[in-house]
């Protein structure tokens, strides 16, 4: 395990201590908002990091030795990470498996970051918390699988686990989903858009800052009856990735046109990208109502998404400076930015 100390690090011997599992899309997200409370935080990744704030390890957490070393002194692990797309089979399971015994054996709580493929197409598209898992693929199967055995865990008391579950994400610094950085430059080159499925039907997005926020809330709740079950994170209300497209287009002056990918076009790409040949088995999100109901954690923490016109002023921003820094900016239409009509 290789380990790099943050630098100028305030007041944190008695401070303490989340790790987080994880650097990718969320994992940045979640450290800042910790750090900002005064927390120590730690994260564990693949590569060696060079932010002189955050304290980071390297780490195999497939090995529940290592993992557990990596984790030493953590009051809570936010688990992020996810092996590669291709590599789900080989490596999903027991890197769930590491991270929990390495969590168990220090003692420190575990926020499991989910996503909603287990549940397939439940009635009318909605899912809930209490929705019975019925996947519809091999990736789904997996994601169940995992589930049960991180519930199982928490009943047996090897450590305190909450699952939380988010839709496809979107925002800033969020790359690697379908309204992510292959969107991005396709749209801002007034190119088609790559989609799967029908863009006509309504489909949850999780703004990725909501996600961050969410996982804190419940890293730093010290009630118990908040563990040993599924939460699902605040989600703006659905609305057809046509909708998504348009509003995030008006803003750079274009008008999104889009590009089926079919199972057969994905296995081509699969050629060259493995990830690629994974997609066609989960293309049924888009194909009918795709619907994250959150109700209970909005309740439960009085918590709500990030306002849609925040959220999208935001992306834009950061869509601007990344994919379009010398374009001139183009007014933002008020009509796509209004209240969704679709259902939650």
């Amino acid at each position: 395990m290789q380990q790099r100390k943050a630098q100028g690090e305030p007041m944190t011997t008695l401070a303490p201590l989340h790790v987080i599992v994880g650097a990718g899309q969320i994992g940045p997200q979640i450290a800042r908002r910790l750090v900002a409370r005064g927390l120590r935080v730690r994260v564990i990744r693949r590569s060696p990091s060079t932010d002189p704030a955050i304290e980071t390890v390297t780490a195999d957490v497939r090995d529940p030795a290592a993992a557990a070393e990596a984790m030493r002194g953590a009051s809570v692990v936010y688990h992020t990470a996810n092996p590669r797309y291709h590599r789900w089979g080989q490596e999903l399971l027991p890197q769930n498996r590491g991270i929990v015994a390495g969590a168990a054996k220090v003692g420190a709580r575990v926020v499991v970051l989910d996503n909603l493929y287990m549940y397939g197409t439940p009635p009318g598209g909605v899912m809930r918390e209490d929705s019975p898992m019925n996947p519809r693929s091999v990736k789904g199967g997996l994601r169940a699988q995992a589930a049960t055995e991180l519930l199982d865990a928490h009943a047996r008391g090897d450590a305190q686990i909450v699952i939380a579950r988010a839709a496809d994400f979107f925002g800033p610094g969020i790359l690697n989903s379908l309204l992510g950085e292959r969107f991005w430059k396709k749209l801002v080159a007034g190119k088609p858009i790559e989609v799967l499925g029908d863009v006509d039907q309504p489909h949850s997005y999780s703004y990725g800052q909501d996600v961050a926020d969410g996982l804190v809330t419940l890293g730093l709740s010290e009630n118990r009856t908040d563990y040993g079950r599924v939460w699902h994170l605040p989600t703006l209300p659905a609305e057809s990735t046509r909708v998504w497209a348009a509003r995030f287009a008006t803003a750079f002056g274009t008008t999104p046109r889009f590009r089926r990918l079919t199972p057969w076009m994905l296995r081509m790409f699969g050629l060259f990208i493995p990830e690629a040949k994974e997609l066609p088995e989960m293309a049924y999100q888009w194909e009918g109502p795709f619907l994250l109901d959150d109700s209970a954690f909005r309740a439960r923490f009085a918590a709500a998404p990030t306002p849609l016109a925040d959220a999208v002023a935001a992306t834009i921003a950061w869509a601007r400076a990344t994919y379009a820094p010398e374009r001139d900016e183009a007014p933002l239409a008020r009509g796509p930015v209004g209240p969704s009509t679709a259902a939650r």
